[in-house]
């Protein structure tokens, strides 16, 4: 099941293709394929960005495994090839001690689409087209943050980050201060509601803002001006105070603490609000329509060894090399340096067995 128990495209299609072809070894290579996907995915790290093709020898899925810290929105970008009918299915699954859930599900007909990260954790990206389709594309993945910039300006400078020390140690910075001069709009970083806007305590003036569609609110303090009241409804850039030091920031520059806080507490805003958005380095384009063999042994980044002149079908190109699919189906890297393309029909008596040891 999916999202909300509403089922994705893909599983959708999934269900066609176990009820029209599963009695098929077409059928049932493409249900093994896109559970495989999941299951066994090609590590990598976002930023990313490769360039793939799908071929029609036999069915395929693609799983992409990353790592991404709360807070961040990820930006990816599918620019497939002009084919109309070639349809490429992108789903998102977190894993987690129990295995792997649905959490996200692009539509088909987009190009790119984003995905705010709710919980640090390892996911996996499955790319994966529809049966007897096939097709290039280039993939694109961008890290930013999932929230606006809470204070307007370009005198805006963080200065005081998560976890300092506060109280001579006793306590730790538990958010973000944001320096700028006194009065500088303070906005709100979301759509939303305001929950709450009280005067008092070490926090002095503040605003509590509760997102649109999200399970965190946002904590705003030692505002000079409170310019909203409470169960207003604001969209993102709207001003709602300035920047002040009331509270215990009294003997400090005009800043403002900004606090994310979800159902553990606080929790580290800056992948909410960086304003550096992380792309990746471009990508040389090689051609992936025929066969590598390796031209010397090589070990790949999880110690499989691989004997020279072991066949190799190319399905991407990122910055590493080619990932590429072993006879067993094992996805591996390669450098560009050690494979050579060849046509199928003229290798040489080649082992096939990649397990066979180095040379």
């Amino acid at each position: 099941m999916g999202i909300f128990n509403k089922k994705s495209a893909s599983e959708r299609y999934a269900e066609k293709v176990e009820n029209r072809y599963q009695k098929t070894p077409e059928g049932r290579q493409w249900l093994a394929a896109s559970r495989s996907a999941v299951e066994h995915p090609y590590l990598v790290q976002v930023p990313y960005k490769q360039h793939g093709s799908f071929h029609a020898d036999k069915p395929r899925a693609m799983g992409l495994q990353f790592h991404a810290k709360r807070g961040e929105q990820l930006k990816f970008s599918i620019d497939k090839s002009s084919e109309a009918a070639f349809i490429l299915f992108a789903d998102i699954y977190k894993l987690d001690a129990s295995g792997q859930s649905l959490v996200f599900t692009a539509d088909t007909a987009n190009a790119s689409f984003t995905f705010n990260v709710d919980e640090e954790a390892d996911f996996v990206l499955k790319l994966q087209p529809e049966l007897f389709m096939s097709g290039n594309y280039s993939l694109s993945v961008a890290v930013g943050p999932s929230l606006a910039y809470p204070v307007s300006g370009s005198m805006a400078k963080a200065g005081s980050f998560w976890g300092a020390a506060r109280d001579g140690g006793k306590r730790n910075h538990e958010g973000i201060d944001i320096f700028a001069p006194k009065g500088t709009p303070v906005v709100a970083a979301s759509d939303g509601m305001i929950t709450a806007v009280r005067d008092g305590g070490i926090g002095g003036k503040t605003i509590w803002l509760r997102p649109a569609g999200r399970n965190i609110s946002l904590y705003y303090a030692h505002l000079d001006e409170q310019l909203i009241q409470p169960g207003a409804s604001v969209k993102a850039g709207d001003t709602i105070g300035t920047v002040g030091n009331t509270g215990n920031a009294q003997t400090t520059q005009p800043h403002l603490h900004f606090g994310v806080y979800g159902y553990g507490g606080a929790t580290d805003p800056l992948p909410f609000i960086n304003k550096i958005v992380k792309q990746a380095a471009a990508v040389q384009k090689k051609k992936i329509e025929k066969h590598l063999q390796l031209t010397k042994a090589h070990k790949t980044l999880n110690g499989l060894p691989l004997k020279a002149n072991t066949i190799l079908v190319p399905l991407a190109v990122d910055a590493k090399g080619y990932i590429a699919e072993l006879p067993d189906g094992q996805l591996v890297q390669t450098p560009f340096n050690i494979v050579k393309q060849v046509e199928i029909g003229t290798v040489s008596a080649s082992p096939l067995n990649a397990n066979a040891g180095t040379e």
